[in-house]
Formats: C-alpha cells, structure tokens, sequence
C-alpha cells in the first residue's frame, strides 16, 4: 500500500503569481460558484465561531464547504481581530484555507487564505453591484480604507469602469493615504478624494458606499444616505439602525447566517425585534436565479449585507490552486510517507 501523503503549500506570493488578483476571473467565479448552489451542487454547512471578546468580536471562524462538481472539499480557518492595527500594527484579518478531494479524501493543498478571502468578499460584493447599483453609476465611497476596502475597490471598478469619483473615510489618514498612494497612479481615469474622516462627506456623494471596518461602533447616519445609492456593507455594526430603517430593499449573501452571527447591524436590529425575516427581499443566490426582483428604478436606496460564502471562498481558492498546480507554483510538501508502527521496529518502542 501507498502510504505517501503529499500536499501543495501555497504561500501569498505563489497565489499572486498565479492570478489570483485577476478580479475578471474572479467575479466569473464567483458568479458560477453561486449559481452551482443555486443547482444543488454545493454543500454549504454551518460555520462554527469562536467569539473571545464580545466588545471587539476578536474571533476565530471555520467554514467548510464542498464543489460537488469540482470533487473538492475545503476549509476557510479565519482570524478576524479589529483592533489588531491600532494595538500591534497587524491586520486584523488573517486566513489559511485546505483543500482535500471528495474522491480519495487526500488532502491537495494548504493556502495562505486572506488574498482569496478578501478577494471573495470583493466578488460577491461585485456580483451584488451588478445587479442592484443604479445605472450608469459613477462614484463610489469607502468608510474604512483597508485591505477590504482596496480589493472591493478592484472588484467594483471590474464590473462598472465608467467609475471616476472615489471618496476614502477611514479614522486615520494614514490609512487613506495608503489607499490613495496604492491607486491614483494606476487608476488616472478616477478621482481620489480623501475626506479626512469625514464619514458623511464620503457617504453623501457615493452611487455606491462600501463599509469595510469589522467594528462595532455605528459611523453611517441614515440622514446621509443619498437617493439611488446601493450601501454594500461588508463589516461589523458600522451604520446606525436608521440606515436599514430607510433603505427601500434589503439583501444579503445568506439572511439564516446573518441572523445569526449577532456582531452586524441588521443581525443586532433582528435580535432587538427592529428587523422581521419578510423584512428581506431576499438573498444573492435567488436574485441571480431572478426569483425576487433586483432595483426597479434609479430612486430605491438598496442595502446589501454580506456575512461571507464559504463556498465561494472554496472555488476561488480550487480555481487558484488548479492554476498554480499547471504553473508549477507552490512547494511539495510530504506530509506522511510510511505506516506508523514502521517508526516501533526504528526505534524498540513508541
């Protein structure tokens, strides 16, 4: 019998290399991964998390999920700390993601995880703008400038490149500094205005506001919320109560996970009794397989909460590996290459 066990590692730098930021593809994707939900043909269980404070949602999450059709099984393991930045200049997300094939169980690769997480979130987020943003839209603002931020920056401007005004809030400047330093000389078509934490500032000018902080203090008013504007909200309990309150349709990823996590604004309103389930229009997946309607005109505000798809986590990470394996990226690691007891007849004992 064969005992050899080998996996691929996969580190950032391999994933990049292998296209991995190409948010074309990526959007594709993700478009694909939901619609092979939406066909029965993805197993999509419960994700299990760890909470350590309940202030600042420091938090450990694991999310399996399986492509049936791809014979790939895997596993999103997520560190989510929100102070992480201020408290030791780290970031507050971190990831590995493994992959193992349905059909002899043996695991094929182990990943660094937060590029193709933080990539998922943009798609998704892309995938939303397609169908619920206003037409034509042409500005976009952030409230948080980070790692979230800059990939839903790359994913949104995929989809709608007539983009040309984009508003950075976040609490420091460094940080819009940074956000503006990574794309306004790639990105010479497009407006970079850092508003100084001006929150309202970034709000009240956005066809399309993205919130990326993961914090849980309320920043966006519902006052400032402007007519025909899609709010993609990607964090914690960053908007106050009175921005659902006015939006005209409310969507998520997956309602049953938002409900339950607890740490975002509508899942807090749900808990409060300030928000019912026929209070959603419903979820990404339906709205692609056009069973609820999308934006009906250029006036409705539209609020779309994603709460994370591990399935869609999988298949960019199953489409990155695959690339990487025929580019022969990666390092071959042998994790087992005899039965155990051979290690009792090695030594006299165990």
């Amino acid at each position: 019998m064969n005992n050899n066990v080998n996996i691929l590692l996969l580190s950032q730098d391999d994933i990049f290399r292998a296209g991995g930021m190409d948010f074309g593809n990526a959007i594709k994707v993700t478009e694909k991964a939901i619609r092979e939900y939406i066909n029965g043909n993805v197993i999509f269980p419960s994700k299990v998390s760890q909470v350590f404070d309940q202030e600042t949602q420091d938090r450990i999450n694991c999310l399996p999920a399986t492509l049936i059709n791809e014979n790939v099984c895997g596993m999103k393991w997520v560190s989510v700390f929100p102070q992480n930045p201020k408290k030791y200049d780290l970031n507050n997300l971190n990831a590995l993601l493994v992959l193992s094939s349905t059909v002899n169980g043996a695991p094929l690769a182990f990943m660094e995880g937060s590029l193709c997480s933080n990539v998922r979130t943009a798609c998704v987020n892309a995938v939303a703008a397609k169908y619920l943003a206003k037409s034509n839209p042409t500005s976009i603002g952030f409230v948080g400038a980070g790692e979230q931020a800059k990939s839903a920056f790359l994913a949104i401007k995929t989809v709608y490149p007539q983009i040309s005004k984009c508003y950075i809030s976040s609490r420091t400047t460094k940080t819009e500094d940074k956000f503006y330093q990574t794309f306004a000389s790639i990105y010479k078509d497009v407006e970079f205005i850092k508003c100084n934490a001006d929150y309202e500032k970034a709000t009240r000018n956005a066809d399309i506001l993205v919130s990326a902080i993961s914090g849980q203090t309320p920043l966006i008013k519902g006052e400032w919320i402007s007519e025909g504007t899609l709010y993609l909200h990607t964090g914690g309990w960053e908007d106050d109560f009175s921005v659902a309150q006015k939006a005209d349709k409310i969507y998520c990823d997956n309602w049953d996970s938002v409900k339950h996590r607890g740490s975002q604004t509508i899942s807090k309103m749900f808990v409060a009794g300030l928000l019912k389930d026929s209070d959603i229009t419903g979820e990404i997946d339906r709205l692609l397989s056009g069973e609820i309607p999308s934006r009906e005109n250029d006036k409705e505000f539209i609020y779309f909460n994603a709460v994370g798809l591990s399935y869609v986590d999988i298949a960019i990470a199953n489409d990155v590996y695959l690339k990487c394996k025929e580019a022969g990226l990666g390092t071959e690691f042998n994790l087992k290459s005899c039965d155990m007891f051979k290690y009792l007849g090695q030594t006299g004992r165990f």
